[in-house]
């Protein structure tokens, strides 16, 4: 993005299209009680990676340590699971996402999407079953993965809006 146009804190993924750069990435965050899950975009926008899961200790740490990782990797904007009920109200876990959204955004600097993350772990945790992987390794995996998930998720609907 470039430093002219006005930043905003929060967005729709239709608002930030416009805004994006040529090789600006997004990351995916996950965002769980005791971790933070990342995924990272490629530059064309069309795949998403894993990237790293932080143990939550003390807000400010954690954050900085995202925030320096979106900084190495040229991140525009992120895409935040917002962990929804399955008949699509918010609960607790959902007010404290945007809690964190909007302690967060005058750090950050890029503007933050909401995406609906419903079931994303659930879907992320079976297709590691599938894949026959340990209940430790998929313990060490499932919030990165869970990230990736929901930032895919968000890349599809920005190649479906050209």
């Amino acid at each position: 993005m470039s430093e002219q146009q006005k930043i905003p804190a929060m967005a729709t993924l239709e608002e930030i299209a416009g805004l994006l750069g040529r090789n600006d990435r997004l990351m995916g965050i996950d965002l769980g009680t005791k971790t933070i899950g990342l995924a990272l975009s490629d530059v064309e926008r069309r795949l998403a990676t894993p990237l790293e899961t932080i143990r939550r200790l003390k807000y400010t740490a954690d954050v900085g340590k995202m925030l320096d990782l979106a900084d190495r990797h040229g991140v525009a904007a992120f895409v935040i699971g917002l962990p929804l009920n399955m008949d699509g109200s918010e609960g607790p876990r959902a007010q404290s996402t945007r809690a964190f959204v909007r302690q967060t955004s005058g750090l950050a600097r890029r503007p933050f999407v909401f995406w609906d993350e419903r079931l994303s772990t659930a879907a992320v945790t079976r297709e590691l079953i599938a894949q026959d992987v340990s209940r430790a390794k998929r313990a060490e995996v499932v919030d990165r993965m869970a990230a990736a998930y929901i930032l895919q998720g968000a890349l599809d609907r920005l190649a479906r809006l050209g």
